[in-house]
């Protein structure tokens, strides 16, 4: 999951997701493994943005343990699917890629609900509490699709 600071999209992408895995009734949880990262260092180490972990801690999720991250090139060889936010983010990765098996990879985490749009998150961080809900509901529509794709009936 890549946003810009990974304090708030993404955080927040990778506490739904992980939190819809632990939940789920499948048995080799142990196979899948999601993290976040970020392009900016201004917040590197940090945990995610107060309002991030308040609107996922409403939904029962815990996001306080994760630190800010910087998306490296090895990422795409720990990874089997990389989620961007916007097209921004989607430029930062391409950025990175090494070749074309890397940007395979590479897809608009709202595409799972929107195929082939393109649609964005909307960044909340310059705005108020509400816009980190509004964010959340889009992610856990996304994260429900990858789970009916990739965990629940993988191909």
């Amino acid at each position: 999951m890549i946003c810009l600071g990974n304090i708030c999209r993404s955080p927040l992408a990778q506490g739904i997701l992980e939190h819809k895995i632990a939940q789920s009734e499948i048995k080799n949880k142990a196979n899948f493994s999601v993290d976040s990262a970020g392009f900016e260092a201004y917040h590197l180490d940090e945990t995610p943005d107060d309002r991030a972990q308040r609107t996922a801690k409403h939904h029962g999720i815990d996001i306080s343990h994760q630190r800010q991250r910087l998306f490296t090139a090895d990422d795409f060889d720990r990874f089997d699917k990389i989620y961007v936010m916007d097209s921004v983010n989607y430029r930062d990765v391409a950025r990175k890629a090494r070749h074309a098996q890397d940007m395979e990879k590479v897809d608009y985490i709202l595409n799972e609900v929107y195929p082939h749009e393109n649609r964005f998150v909307p960044d909340p961080y310059y705005g108020g509490q509400d816009g980190f809900e509004k964010v959340f509901q889009l992610l856990d529509r996304a994260c429900d699709e990858i789970m009916k794709k990739y965990v629940l009936n993988p191909e």
